[in-house]
């Protein structure tokens, strides 16, 4: 059985160096034809899809239209959730990277991009760039739209639907591409291939590259490689 993932074309933050997570920011002109030369890589290599996962921020939803539509797959159905999403950076999203180093020191930067279990500054839920006032997120409880999440706290909420939607998919021999985000991607990796918490803060996933796992009866990795 196979899985593809992606990791959405770069974003218009990602070129600045700005911290995005939940915040909804585009694709770049560079990220446009990463996602599109995605498509045509998959194409060339023969994959076929019978079902898409994504998110619903801009830039992965983007990233799987064109994916699909350069590879002549248009019309796959595609699920997206808030469950896909990036994790969220709390405090830090809007801000520039190296300026954060400089304020806080490249160790506590790097700790609160790569760490496992490591929070970064929370997100004044009343703050007007808060989830708690975005509408794509007014159906859920409260408590459940984060103020901010380390890679822990993002598998915790990635696990559920991989559980309940993606893995009975793949299970059912429908072949299955993911969308999404760095950091909901590797948190996903380090749940299909037992990553432990130290190695986790070493896997980065590059943007627009498919990512093709082939998988066991019970969903163990066999193989992985990029196209």
């Amino acid at each position: 059985m196979q899985l593809v993932f992606i990791r959405h074309g770069l974003s218009e933050w990602n070129a600045l160096n700005l911290f995005t997570g939940w915040r909804d920011v585009n694709l770049s002109e560079k990220g446009v034809e990463e996602a599109k030369e995605a498509g045509r890589k998959l194409k060339a290599a023969g994959f076929e899809f019978d079902i898409a996962f994504t998110s619903v921020l801009t830039r992965a939803i983007k990233t799987c239209n064109l994916v699909l539509e350069e590879s002549d797959q248009l019309w796959v159905p595609q699920i997206k959730t808030w469950r896909l999403n990036e994790r969220h950076y709390g405090g830090l999203q809007g801000l520039n990277k190296a300026e954060a180093a400089a304020e806080h020191g490249d160790e506590q930067v790097r700790i609160w991009r790569r760490s496992y279990d490591v929070l970064p500054p929370v997100l004044d839920p009343k703050d007007p760039h808060s989830a708690h006032n975005d509408r794509r997120y007014a159906h859920l409880p409260a408590d459940v739209v984060p103020d901010c999440e380390n890679l822990k706290v993002t598998l915790d909420r990635v696990l559920p639907f991989w559980e309940d939607q993606i893995a009975p998919a793949i299970k059912a021999d429908k072949r299955v591409l993911v969308a999404a985000h760095g950091n909901s991607l590797r948190a996903l990796a380090k749940h299909i291939e037992g990553i432990s918490d130290e190695d986790i803060m070493g896997l980065e996933i590059p943007t627009g590259q498919p990512l093709v796992y082939e998988l066991d009866d019970n969903l163990k990795v066999i193989s992985k490689r990029y196209l």
